[in-house]
This record gives C-alpha cells, structure tokens and sequence, in this order.
C-alpha cells in the first residue's frame, strides 16, 4: 500500500448526499478482483449514458477535475453495501482524500485499509471547502497528514482529527497484510517450534 503523508492537488465538488456504493461502483463490474481498472467505471450511471458517452455536466467529466485526487462530499458518503471495489474504484481514479461529513463504517474501515484517507469535517466547513473547489483547476488543496491539517487555496488551515492507529497505518504504508508481515520474525518463530514439538502435524 502507498504510504500517505502530504498531497496536493484538485479537489472534486460532489455536493450529494447519500452516495451509495452502488453509485460509486455499480455491481456489475464487481466480478473482478482486481484492484486497477476500475477507475474508467467510477460513478459509471452519472458519469455515462446508456450509449457509453461522457456525460459533460458531471464533475470528473469536467476537464478541471480530470485530475482531481480530493474528493468533497456530502454527509453519509459510502452507505449501501459492503464492497471493497468502492474504494479501489477511487484509488485507481487517483482520489486518495475524500473529506465530508460523515461516512458509512464499513466503507470508512476499507478505504482506511487501501490507503485513502477520510476527513470528516462539520457541514459550514464543508461548504466553505465545496466554494472553493467550485474554482476548478486553479485551487489546489494540500493534505498534510502528519499534522493533520487541511491548507485551503485561500491560504486557511483546517485541523481534522484521525483515529492514531489508522494515521499510523496510512503514514507507513501499512494494509492487513503489511502490518502481519511486521511480525514475520515471531510467527516463523512459533512455526518453527510448532514443527519440533509436533512434528506429526
């Protein structure tokens, strides 16, 4: 997983509420499990028609927020079912913030756990943040993760907090499996006593 500590780029307004998984990837592109490709199909039903063509009015259609890695949202972002492709869906968009109200738990849980890092921030907050990514390419947002600190275009630094555990993990690049692999050492250590005192086995 790539280690997080400092981005800066263009952030997305998505002022919606409720932005289910289902809407940030549709089921049918779940049958992969594979985690790039999938950001070609990201909000697929509002960023297509039904003849595959870009819708112009959506915001990652728009030419500004082509490029955009932060993403602004409404409250309860990442309800709906449990599906890991929602955050692989935005990774492999190049979205590696999304900061918003609040969130859904599962969703909060995996995106920590595939190195994107979630903001949750009070509604006026959010709307000054939404003002100024209306700007487009020209306001650029840096993320400073290690002091947890939002720099606006307009020169403002925003604090968030972030749950310890889950910075830490971000900082070092540390997923489920990476954080096992720390301890590499006791477990081939146990294995290798398990083997002489049950050889059996």
């Amino acid at each position: 997983m790539q280690p997080f500590t400092t981005l800066t780029g263009i952030a997305a307004p998505l002022p919606m509420i409720n932005v289910d998984t289902d809407m940030i990837i549709p089921k049918q592109f779940l049958k992969t499990i594979a985690r790039s490709g999938l950001g070609k199909s990201l909000f697929f039903e509002m960023r297509y028609d039904d003849a595959g063509a870009e819708i112009p009015d959506f915001v990652l259609s728009r030419p500004a927020y082509r490029n955009a890695s932060i993403l602004i949202a409404g409250e309860n972002f990442g309800c709906g079912s449990s599906r890991e492709h929602a955050p692989w869906a935005l990774l492999d968009f190049g979205i590696r913030c999304v900061i918003a109200p609040s969130f859904a738990d599962i969703f909060y849980s995996n995106s920590f756990k595939n190195g994107i890092l979630l903001i949750t921030l009070p509604q006026e907050q959010i709307d000054a943040l939404m003002a100024q990514a209306e700007r487009g390419a020209n306001a650029r947002f840096t993320i400073d993760l290690p002091e947890q600190v939002i720099e606006t275009p307009d020169g403002a630094r925003i604090s968030f907090e972030i749950d310890s555990f889950r910075k830490q993990c971000l900082l070092g690049g540390l997923d489920d499996i990476g954080l096992t692999l720390q301890k590499a050492d006791r477990i081939k250590a146990f294995e290798d006593r398990h083997r002489a005192e049950q050889p059996w086995l």
